[in-house]
């Protein structure tokens, strides 16, 4: 494992824990170089989910992609890591627990909405703008309109 502040890589591992009903497990590790630490988590993928593409291509599910999605998304936003973890874990709880192996990209981005919608507003709108594609302000605004009509 690579020190994400020095690069090293040796660590040691100083504390191990099982996450989300088994299905993980969280490692606390220390860098043999600087010191510091950090958590990594490792996942079991009994069948490895393939993510269909609006156009139609077909690749590999990438946890990480859908992190780095909600991150974006939630930056400078007051929303832990820890919490956004938990989204990630809801989210591919639900597409885990569907049948075949493939899922729609289309299904994953809905998800992720629909998890923002009740996590944070903003987060919501900002998503919404890049995934919707809104081609005009009057689209964005209908947008936002719908949002504060639900309230």
């Amino acid at each position: 494992m690579r020190c994400p502040y020095c690069g090293h890589e040796e660590d040691k591992v100083v504390d191990t824990r099982p996450v989300k009903d088994g299905m993980g497990i969280r490692r606390r590790r220390e860098c043999l170089s600087c010191h510091k630490r950090f958590t990594t988590y490792e996942y079991i993928y009994t069948i490895e989910l393939m993510v269909v593409k609006n156009d139609g291509r077909i690749e590999p599910y990438d946890r990480e992609k859908l992190f780095n999605g909600l991150a974006a998304a939630c930056h400078k936003r007051p929303i832990s890591m820890k919490r956004l973890e938990a989204v990630v874990d809801e989210i591919e709880e639900e597409i885990m627990s569907r049948p075949g192996r493939e899922v729609a990209s289309k299904s994953i981005g809905e998800l992720v909405m629909e998890k923002l919608k009740e996590l944070d507003e903003v987060a919501y709108i900002r998503f919404a703008s890049v995934y919707r594609k809104f081609k005009d302000i009057n689209e964005f605004m209908q947008s936002l309109k719908s949002l504060l009509d639900e309230q």
